[in-house]
């Protein structure tokens, strides 16, 4: 396994913060960064420069706008996944310990701590400890190690340090090996854990808390794409369960989930919800055994909040008919859909937008529908479905009363039209970005019911060129060229709009022509973006979330942590019909 060399972050000026090498010697960041800004975004997150000498593979992504580097030299470059996943556990703890959003300031102010990360996380390059949770019993933080190290070495209070020597002050070595002022102990520099550390990598050791709570949020983001006809070509839900543990001890949990009816028929619990949940990824403290064998989460959680499972679902299934047809928004059970119609007005350079709320979204959205208690106990009953969902204030955001908000409509046009003359809402608001090229809608989640909304656009194409044939549709309108002629009278005072031969005759043009022409200024596609709480499309629930005393260590018997469950489905422009 090859080593990690080097890491490099930068922040979002792409000025230089931290530069930590771990062995041989990488390329510098001077060299690499004008390389790297050379390749167009969005750039991939592996770069090979043949040109540097060593060639060398450069591997970086970007958090919070903070962009980092790992180089890669010689013909071993290493397993790419290995060093991307190294970067993003780095990004990790450093938010871990700095807080979110990870800011370039936070970086600058704790090198202290930033460097003890670096040095905990790979040594000599090879990875040692890369759960940041488990970090927090070798890092030194609290008000400041290099004070506590130079500053403030046998020195009372916060006074300042005129030398090494003079005060009575004399650097001392403790019998556990660490720095010591006199008088004190070593716990006075205000270590996570100075001895041993955990026995369990991902969990700091000797955890409190004053309150005992356990959270779960369920989190699914839609891909779908229809065709014109209404037909879904692919429909997916990309899910992940965060986790927040805030209890004592070391806790043994024990989490039950159901598919609210998918995947009947495919043999226990387990068989039905891998059925389901396709694609799965854990983290290291979920019983890989007990999942397969059983279809249930069994894990001891690190301490706060993390990411406890990834998946995918494939909302159509393999059953699905590809037939045509409008229904497939309440087919998938989505609280709402758009169709675009094209061609309208008397040049057809009109184009309208439909928002529409299908007649059964509230029952598909009912059996989708998981359940939110504020305390599960054992059984994790499902209580009321939800009859339809609820704009914004007006749903409680659970099971009982989804709320759907945001709701954003946008519609790409192509880069030949030149503005957008007239926009006409029915509800919300509408605006034309030159600048992206598109018609975005926003319409108020209470302003949306059972009647939808229309937004009416009208286009205008660019300007015409000089030699363009008379009758050209343009703007909308029939561009006619008129011969004058001192003699006769012209055409514009006839108010003629006909397109003249070359025979002298005029023939009028036709509405077939005129939204033939204006066919190329209209959209082909239109997104949806929007955000349900209290509703998951897959129709995962949770049954229950239980504490196994037994197994558990550090926590009484008389000790019962509040639990909660929060579920959120959007969609980040991620519904696209196709027109």
């Amino acid at each position: 396994m090859s080593a990690i060399e080097a890491v490099y972050i930068f922040d979002e000026h792409n000025n230089l913060l931290l530069s930590h090498t771990y062995t041989g010697r990488p390329s510098p960041p001077s060299v690499l960064l004008p390389l790297y800004l050379q390749h167009a975004a969005p750039r991939s997150s592996v770069l090979y420069f043949p040109s540097l000498n060593p060639s060398t593979v450069l591997y970086s992504i970007i958090q919070d706008n903070l962009l980092f580097f790992s180089p890669s030299s010689g013909t071993d470059s290493g397993e790419p996944l290995l060093v991307l996943e190294f970067l993003h556990r780095v990004a990790d703890a450093l938010e871990e310990f700095l807080g979110s959003p990870l800011l370039a300031s936070k970086i600058a102010g704790n090198y202290d701590v930033v460097a003890q990360i670096l040095a905990e996380i790979a040594d000599a390059g090879v990875v040692c400890q890369g759960e940041a949770n488990a970090l927090r019993d070798v890092v030194e933080t609290g008000p400041g190690v290099l004070n506590n190290l130079l500053g403030k070495v046998g020195l009372p209070g916060n006074a300042s340090v005129p030398g090494l020597s003079g005060g009575g002050g004399s650097l001392g070595i403790g019998g556990s090996g660490g720095l010591q002022r006199p008088g004190s102990g070593i716990s006075s520099l205000q270590p996570a854990q100075t001895a041993q550390g955990s026995a369990i990598p991902w969990r700091r050791s000797n955890v409190r808390h004053t309150s005992n709570e356990l959270y779960v949020d369920i989190v699914e983001t839609l891909s779908v794409t229809l065709a014109p006809s209404g037909r879904p070509l692919a429909a997916f839900a990309y899910g992940s369960i965060a986790f927040t543990s805030k209890v004592s001890g070391v806790p043994d949990l024990l989490l039950s989930l159901s598919t609210g009816g998918k995947g009947a028929g495919m043999g226990h619990r387990g068989d039905q919800l891998r059925s389901v949940m396709e694609r799965t990824v854990f983290h290291p403290c979920v019983r890989l055994a007990r999942w397969k064998s059983e279809g249930v989460l069994s894990f001891v959680p690190p301490d706060g909040r993390f990411a406890l499972c990834g998946y995918e679902v494939d909302l159509l299934g393999a059953d699905t008919p590809l037939t045509a047809g409008k229904n497939a928004y309440s087919s998938l059970g989505l609280p709402a859909g758009v169709e675009v119609t094209t061609g309208l007005g008397s040049s057809g350079n009109d184009f309208e937008v439909r928002l529409t709320q299908p007649s059964n979204s509230g029952a598909a959205g009912s059996a989708a529908a998981a359940s939110l208690q504020s305390n599960l106990g054992g059984g994790g009953g499902l209580g009321s479905r939800p009859s339809s969902f609820r704009a914004g204030a007006a749903g409680s955001g659970d099971s009982k009363g989804p709320s759907l908000e945001n709701l954003v409509v946008r519609v790409p046009l192509p880069t030949t039209v030149r503005n957008v003359t007239e926009l006409r809402p029915s509800k919300g608001e509408a605006h034309w970005s030159p600048v992206d090229g598109c018609v975005e809608w926003k319409v108020a989640a209470k302003d949306f019911g059972p009647m939808g909304a229309v937004l009416r656009c009208t286009i205008q194409g660019p300007l015409a060129a000089d030699g363009d044939d008379a009758g050209a549709v343009l703007n909308g309108l029939t561009a006619t060229t008129y011969d004058y002629n001192d003699d006769e009278p012209s055409a514009y005072q006839a108010g003629e709009k006909d397109e003249k031969h070359s025979n002298g005759l005029s023939v009028p043009v036709s509405r077939e022509a005129k939204v033939a022409k204006s066919r190329e200024l209209m959209p082909t596609s239109a997104t949806l973006s929007f955000g349900v709480k209290g509703w998951l499309a897959s129709g995962l629930k949770v049954e229950s979330l239980l504490l196994d005393n037994k197994k558990s260590r550090g926590l009484g018997q008389e000790v019962k942590p509040y639990k909660g469950v929060k579920y959120l489905t959007v969609s980040r422009e991620g519904i696209e019909v196709r027109c």
